[in-house]
């Protein structure tokens, strides 16, 4: 049977029904009084103030204690210089990766004026004041801790209205430091020494950076040790075994203290990889570096007792000993090139042998020919230098080091490779004019 277009009974009889207006009115009624609500904030209950000596986290609590022990031992360093603007990096800005030169590049006025710089130190035993070499060394003389005329150095403690005048005592360029005193030490303020740390680095540690980035003083930024070992060239040109850290650290940070959780010395906050701001300012982007504290226990007697220290110094000095050689690394040397010559893996590569040095009498012998690789000359037929004194010399300053803490007459035994054999020769160290 085929149904007609009416409507179905049971539809027609629901849509007839009595419909419930009470209860439509209350259900509106509430819907309204929510919009009305929402039309305004809703009433808070009032948060009670936070009782500070509980409400801390423990890592919060261990900054803060950290922070108001050593903060006050943080010094903000002025340099001055009075004359055309000295760059303290231009000897060895190219010798660095693209990505750390910027960290290093200061505009350079063409006229002469006064022209002002700054960093960080810190207060160590004794009262002195440790920094990064780099930050005074515009104010120095060359080859010396004598400030150049017109220079001036002064530090601001926290806790001290204005500025004092310090001395550079000493520096040590191979390591970036330097340490400074108070020109009237009677006027150090009642701070703390910050002690060195107890136990070696460990990577994942906690770091505390205190400093004066961009000329905000006693600024505080945290992080962890992020890598150890991180290889970079110092002021000296020798490379540093630094420690990284993601520690916010910018320019102004430079001789600032690297704290643990106890408060002592990790390292020196020395460099970063930097990032370039819209106004085309370094800035930092979480890859820091500071010279481990163990450097400064090493170098800290030198640099107490007064004057340049180290390799640089040492290279310096035209009254020192020397073995009178131009070497280059193994290293240094293209891996086809090595397996060509048939060098041994590392050690240094006897270049030149200056004429009545102390190399030549002992039998060192230079390059007796070039080896023609890939259309490049490369020295080759001469010795190799393996070991001094029993040790391995794969880089020009660890043999540096070895020869320089010898005097005239004293005799170095030197491992030399030549043609695939070694020997051991006895070099009689003398004074000559050039070399190494």
């Amino acid at each position: 049977m085929t149904r007609s277009n009416r409507p179905d009974p049971t539809t027609t009889v629901a849509a007839r029904a009595p419909r419930p207006w009470p209860a439509l009115a209350v259900l509106i009624g509430v819907f309204v009084t929510a919009a009305l609500l929402l039309g305004r904030a809703p009433a808070q209950t009032p948060i009670p103030p936070l009782d500070e000596g509980t409400a801390l986290l423990q890592d919060e609590a261990n900054t803060v204690a950290v922070v108001e022990s050593f903060g006050a031992s943080v010094v903000a360093v002025h340099v001055e210089v009075l004359g055309r603007a000295v760059d303290p990096f231009e000897q060895f800005r190219e010798q660095l990766p693209p990505q750390f030169r910027d960290f290093f590049n200061f505009p350079q006025p063409d006229l002469p004026q006064r022209r002002e710089g700054a960093g960080s130190g810190f207060v160590v035993a004794g009262g002195r004041i440790v920094t990064n070499f780099h930050v005074v060394r515009s104010a120095l003389e060359p080859n010396g801790v004598a400030l150049r005329e017109g220079a001036t150095v002064k530090v601001s403690f926290p806790t001290v209205e204005g500025r004092l005048d310090v001395r550079v005592v000493g520096a040590n360029p191979d390591v970036d430091l330097a340490l400074l005193e108070l020109a009237d030490p009677s006027l150090l303020p009642d701070v703390p020494p910050i002690p060195l740390a107890r136990e070696p680095v460990r990577v994942g540690q906690k770091a505390i950076a205190i400093g004066n980035p961009f000329g905000l003083s006693s600024t505080v930024t945290t992080g962890i040790v992020s890598a150890l070992g991180r290889e970079l060239p110092s002021i000296g040109r020798i490379e540093v075994p630094m420690i990284q850290t993601d520690a916010a650290i910018n320019p102004g940070n430079s001789g600032g203290p690297l704290l643990n959780s106890r408060g002592e010395l990790l390292g020196i906050n020395t460099a970063i990889v930097a990032g370039v701001n819209v106004g085309g300012q370094a800035g930092n982007v979480g890859i820091g570096f500071a010279v481990p504290a163990e450097l400064l226990a090493e170098a800290l007697p030198a640099l107490e007792a007064g004057g340049l220290s180290g390799l640089a110094a040492a290279a310096a000095d035209p009254e020192r000993p020397r073995l009178g050689i131009v070497i280059a690394p193994v290293t240094g040397f293209p891996e086809p090139v090595r397996e060509a010559l048939g060098l041994p893996d590392s050690g240094l590569v006897v270049t030149e042998v200056a004429p009545g040095s102390a190399a030549e009498a002992a039998g060192i012998v230079g390059p007796s020919f070039s080896a023609q690789v890939n259309g490049d000359a490369y020295p080759a037929g001469g010795d190799v230098i393996v070991s001094a004194d029993g040790t391995p010399v794969p880089r020009a300053e660890d043999l540096q080091r070895i020869v320089f803490a010898k005097g005239d007459g004293d005799v170095v035994a030197l491992e030399v490779w030549r043609n695939g054999r070694l020997r051991t020769v006895e070099v009689t160290l003398s004074v000559v004019p050039a070399g190494e």
